[in-house]
């Protein structure tokens, strides 16, 4: 039996493992998946994670409960090694094993794009992630908690600081989300008002969104700007030093959440700890259709789609298709039924897919949507944001749950709990309620993890 190894159960990872079960014959292949997180993260739904209008266990997908006949092996691949068909795997306690293939799939995804910023390191949190999205709405609900106990002032100003770096789809969608709810929780407490949030979205270039033109992108900032927030174009973080946040154009002022979307960067796998062939950006050399390698010098039995893959796109000559959801989705399947087609000698057939259009959230009613000249704004856009997502959103299960939580929302409103302990769980039975306790309690906690 051939041994068929995905690298990273992310979009990619996922459909082509859903798509090989569901294609292979008894006994022509075993699959098996490497992957750190059980599940895969639905990236689209986490910017309305940090809004709460979805349950964080609904962006992610159990790969164990979709994958039936799928081997699924929890770890970090350190390296591939294509001229011995081996890969190393490191565990979560450290342990290191080797697993051999005659088909591989590199599907890892990229990771978050940093820079040597002063302090970013400590005081930074992505938005790539389920984990990541969670805490940045308990951050902001817990900083309301504190700030409504406070006097007018600095202490207070700098809790409800909130500053975006980036802005891509991720960081805009993230924080028009994350104005909206900050917005709406002002209701429930009548010690704050709207001049005590300070929302700041940075971004190096001169225009945000570049996957829409220059005058939807334009409204959008338009729009965020009339909401009460501050877009920094042409501006770079040059500093957050202790929640000092310094900007190049001049401006400084504290911030006591700030979130870094400012783009992806090559899986250091792909880019530093493997013999395949990989670009100046380090993302792998892929045929259209998503063979590793050239017409030729392909590399055989070794596939590549996704985020650290550069796949062309064939409705744009010359250009390597978007890094995002709609794409690696597509190539997912077709990676399946090439890999296949291969395994019985037919034909495979090269990706090709022109985009359905661009949408993006921008807080709950308000949204923007274009398809070439097309340009939807504001409520019809919102809904069909929400619309094509729980579409695209895969397994009928999470497509009822989330259905189910947008409703309640629609009916009730928000869920405006913070869960902020949870990242400390120990804290309340070490410290039985002693406030002098807590702090080392948490300390115990960070030197566990």
């Amino acid at each position: 039996m051939r041994e068929i190894l995905i690298v990273g159960g992310g979009y990619a990872g996922f459909y082509t493992a859903w798509g090989l079960e569901k294609r292979l014959r008894k006994g022509e292949a075993r699959v098996t998946v490497v992957d750190p997180r059980p599940y895969m993260t639905y990236q689209p739904f986490l910017p309305e994670v940090t809004a709460g209008s979805i349950e964080a266990r609904h962006a992610a997908v159990s790969l164990r409960r979709h994958l039936h006949s799928t081997r699924l092996i929890a770890g970090s691949v350190i390296e591939i090694s294509n001229a011995d068909r081996t890969v190393t795997v490191r565990s979560a306690n450290g342990a290191e094993q080797q697993l051999r293939y005659d088909i591989l799939v590199v599907t890892a995804g990229a990771v978050t794009r940093t820079f040597p910023v002063p302090g970013l390191a400590q005081h930074a949190i992505g938005l790539k992630h389920v984990e990541e999205a969670v805490a940045i709405r308990d951050r902001l609900m817990t900083a309301f908690d504190q700030a409504a106990s406070l006097p007018p002032g600095p202490e207070r100003r700098k809790l409800l600081t909130v500053t975006f770096v980036g802005g891509g789809f991720s960081g805009v969608e993230g924080f028009g989300e994350l104005l909206s709810l900050a917005t709406a929780m002002l209701k429930s407490y009548p010690e704050l008002s709207m001049d005590d949030l300070s929302f700041h979205l940075v971004e190096a270039r001169g225009r945000i969104l570049p996957e829409v033109t220059d005058e939807p992108g334009s409204w959008v900032v338009r729009s965020l700007e009339r909401r009460g927030a501050h877009v920094h174009l042409n501006t770079q973080l040059l500093s957050v030093e202790d929640g000092h946040v310094v900007l190049s154009n001049g401006q400084e002022f504290d911030s006591a959440l700030v979130v870094w979307t400012a783009g992806n960067a090559a899986n250091p796998v792909v880019h530093n700890h493997t013999d395949l062939p990989v670009d100046q950006r380090g993302l792998l050399v892929v045929r259209p259709d998503l063979r590793v390698g050239t017409d030729s010098e392909p590399v055989k039995d070794v596939w590549a789609a996704g985020d650290d893959a550069a796949v062309p796109d064939l409705a744009v000559p010359g250009a390597y298709t978007v890094p995002n959801a709609q794409h690696a989705v597509r190539q997912g399947k077709r990676l399946a039924k090439n890999i296949v087609a291969d395994l019985r000698g037919g034909r495979t057939r090269n990706y090709r897919h022109s985009s359905l259009g661009v949408v993006a959230t921008l807080g709950l009613g308000r949204g923007i949507f274009q398809y070439k000249r097309i340009v939807i704004k504001g409520l019809p856009a919102w809904l069909m944001h929400r619309g094509y997502h729980v579409l695209a959103v895969p397994t009928w299960e999470r497509k009822v749950r989330v259905l189910a939580v947008w409703l309640t929302a629609a009916v009730y409103g928000r869920d405006l709990v913070s869960l902020a302990s949870v990242q400390h769980p120990r804290d309340a039975f070490v410290t039985s309620g002693d406030p002098e306790r807590s702090g080392k309690s948490r300390q115990d906690d960070r030197a566990a993890a």
